[in-house]
């Protein structure tokens, strides 16, 4: 059986550090490079494209609302015209960033409001799945597993790739628990490998409930913001080698091959 690993990187900002950017880039399989818009800048994209490409991880794009202020997790109403343009746009400074060290964006995963945002409002995730199709049909969509992202795509017979939280919990209906709640956030790393390893043997989401709910699970995220996230990820991946998981990046998948 094989799984990705990816993890949010480049989100440089007043909120973040990226310090160990090159430390998890040694451990994924796939980076969500911030384009600028809720963190990051020019440099950091340079950085973390320029150390992707020497490891083989593979680089998407992690668009969001334009809103450095609050690292893009405030929710906004914008239009889909607007919504599109946000995709488009970060979608290209990071290609022409790519391209000059000689790779491509291979896919795209929204990242903080807006993402939240689409996994519960189907009109919004079919904006997105809409703008990320007419970029390229070659894209993989990286959506959260089971949700409102993930039916969009499927009505556009996209490339998905389905991914589940190695350091959040979820609540009964599958959505992530708010991070305004004591038990949204999974910080020991012991907790987390065996939270991830029983989520991907059984194709299923762990509830903070104790509830279980089938899923397709393609790839694990680790959020790079997360103060224990370097911890977190090699404790997850030795346990997935461990257990006979064959780590890949996204675009290595069997099933986009």
């Amino acid at each position: 059986m094989e799984i990705n690993i990816n993890c949010d990187l480049g989100e440089k900002s007043k909120h973040h550090s990226n310090i160990y950017d090159p430390d998890l880039l040694e451990i994924v399989n796939s980076a969500n490079v911030a384009c600028g818009y809720h963190a990051g800048d020019s440099k950091s994209m340079n950085e973390v494209v320029k150390i992707s490409k020497k490891n083989g991880v593979s680089i998407g794009a992690h668009p969001s609302f334009n809103d450095p202020e609050n690292f893009g997790r405030k929710r906004m109403e914008l239009s889909s015209i607007e919504i599109k343009k946000l995709i488009f746009d970060q979608y290209e400074i990071l290609q022409k960033i790519a391209q000059n060290h000689g790779e491509t964006v291979t896919h795209i995963k929204p990242h903080g409001a807006l993402n939240n945002m689409a996994c519960e409002d189907i009109n919004l995730a079919t904006t997105l799945a809409s703008a990320i199709n007419e970029i390229s049909q070659d894209l993989i969509y990286l959506v959260p597993t089971g949700s409102k992202m993930e039916q969009a795509a499927k009505k556009l017979n996209m490339k998905i790739a389905c991914e589940i939280f190695a350091d959040r919990n979820y609540e009964d209906d599958g959505n992530l628990v708010s991070r305004k709640k004591p038990h949204a956030l999974i910080t020991d790393p012991e907790q987390a490998k065996k939270h991830v390893l029983s989520m991907v043997k059984n194709q299923s989401l762990n509830c903070h409930s104790g509830k279980q709910i089938p899923c397709e699970i393609d790839s694990i995220c680790i959020h790079g913001d997360n103060k224990s996230a370097l911890a977190t990820a090699m404790s997850i991946k030795e346990n997935l080698l461990e257990n006979g998981l064959k780590l890949k990046p996204l675009n290595h998948l069997e099933k986009f091959i």
